[in-house]
């Protein structure tokens, strides 16, 4: 299986210094086999650190497991979901890895994996996340097809149905001839695996299974060479089940075959369990050095004063609207905006104490960038890392710093982000804010108006250009 798993926030894909730390534990003379599910956060995070172990010298290659059935075929560039069908991917490369292959050979056999399984899964109650009430977007006589296991929505919400009509129901979508997700035919080999959600107890899933492998055999005419049953890839308390479907041959038969010592694999071989813990060295990531902190307090230019009033104004906003924000992003996401910002805003907060030279604004704008990179983790945390670092690039040219270089650094930022989160104007992102927000703030001050007015009138047009999304279809 795998060598080591990196954690995130709740619901978060882990931050980049995470992912370089577990790389950095366990990467020895072969290299390092990232395998990653289909989440923009994750490629973002994972991609990063990639990039910054191989400038570190390790030899990395990355898989992206998107097996998401449920939807139909993605239009724009985030693609599918990455969901249980991604632990069938784990047990092929790791016993691939550990039958000694090169590198460049066990990644390929996990990217063939990845291309021949299919997945979908039914929830019959939503998750609670810590400490938040949980959303009641579900009745009690409701199950929901489809929904990821970030507690996303799904494909449908649907009355209550037997557990024979959802298998059905789920085999047909993830075999669909239409969308031809999982390249799979009559007279083939098949994987089965059952996934509990996290609240499901096995009995229930042992029932899906009764009922999936006849259907596969006599309806399909697919052969099951392998059945998989328990909980492997959960959404935290979540009631449902997913199910998996990979293509099967003698080669993944006997990777899948091969002993493991991971506990919670099914077909478990003798042995012992590994450390709970082992100590790892990490590099300090900071790009301050501990004995840079701020031993007194700095004595503030008029442009320091100015610069710490705005970071304070934005910071207590984000802090005051926590509760806004995770209730707004639980109507089309997974309900953590407002917690991640609130992190984001409060460490901003702290570390302007010690942390940041106020009267060196591209320094100090580099700095937020590594806080936020340190507490928010998922897909805005490396976000707004990559337009902090952007900004500072831009800034760092300039000894003096007015309306003009702010205006040219927030252009950067923008570049920055559409460059590596792929999204462009009207994909219904905050570039749709950011954008208007940075032509307008050029064409002010072009124009000759004083700093505050065209500050203020930028603002204006981030707050129209965020109204515009209500109208744009997601991308």
């Amino acid at each position: 299986m795998l060598t080591a798993a990196v954690s995130g926030d709740v619901f978060a894909s882990p931050p980049v210094d995470s992912i370089l730390a577990a790389i950095r534990a366990v990467t020895g003379t072969m290299g390092c086999l990232l395998i990653i599910k289909n989440y923009t956060g994750d490629r973002l995070n994972f991609g990063l650190a990639a990039e910054q172990a191989k400038s570190e010298g390790y030899k990395i290659e990355m898989v992206i497991v998107g097996d998401d059935c449920a939807l139909p075929p993605p239009r724009g560039i985030a693609g599918r979901r990455g969901l249980a069908g991604t632990i069938l991917v784990h047990k092929v490369a790791g016993a691939a890895a550990d039958a000694g292959l090169s590198l460049a050979d066990v990644a390929a056999e996990a990217k063939h994996a990845s291309e021949a399984v299919g997945t979908m899964g039914v929830a019959l109650s939503v998750c609670t996340l810590p400490g938040q009430v949980t959303s009641d977007r579900l009745g009690p006589e409701q199950i929901e097809l489809g929904l990821g296991i970030h507690g996303e929505p799904g494909a449908a919400v649907v009355e209550l149905q037997t557990v024979d009509v959802v298998v059905e129901h789920v085999l047909k979508q993830i075999l669909s001839q239409e969308t031809q997700y999982l390249p799979i035919t009559r007279g083939s080999n098949a994987v089965l695996l059952i996934n509990g959600l996290g609240a499901t107890p096995v009995m229930e899933l042992m029932i899906a299974a009764r009922k999936a492998v006849p259907e596969l055999q006599l309806e399909y005419g697919i052969a099951v060479d392998r059945v998989y049953t328990g909980t492997f890839m959960t959404s935290l308390d979540m009631a449902g089940l997913s199910i998996t479907i990979m293509r099967s041959d003698e080669n993944i038969l006997q990777r899948l075959d091969a002993p493991t010592k991971a506990p919670a694999w099914p077909v478990g071989s003798e042995g012992n369990r590994p450390p709970a813990k082992f100590p790892v060295a990490v590099p300090p990531s900071p790009s301050m050095k501990d004995d840079e902190i701020l031993s007194e307090r700095q004595e503030l230019s008029k442009q320091g004063c100015m610069l710490e009033a705005a970071i304070e104004a934005a910071a207590k906003e984000l802090i005051d609207l926590k509760d806004n924000l995770n209730d707004w992003d639980s109507k089309v996401g997974d309900g953590d905006c407002g917690t991640t910002m609130y992190r984001g805003a409060t460490a901003i907060l702290e570390d302007m104490k010690t942390r940041y030279h106020l009267n060196d604004a591209a320094g100090t704008v580099n700095e937020i960038g590594s806080t936020i990179r340190k507490v928010m983790g998922g897909t805005s945390g490396i976000l707004y890392d990559i337009l902090c670092k952007a900004a500072y690039a831009s800034l760092k040219q300039n000894k003096n710093i007015t309306a003009y270089e702010w205006a040219d650094a927030l252009e950067a930022s923008i570049a920055a982000v559409s460059k590596y989160g792929g999204a462009r104007a009207g994909y219904r992102t905050m570039l749709d804010a950011l954008i208007p927000a940075s032509t307008v703030l050029k064409q002010s001050l072009k124009a000759g108006d004083d700093p505050v007015t065209a500050f203020i009138a930028s603002a204006e047009a981030a707050s129209a250009g965020a109204e515009s999304t209500k109208q744009m279809q997601a991308k």
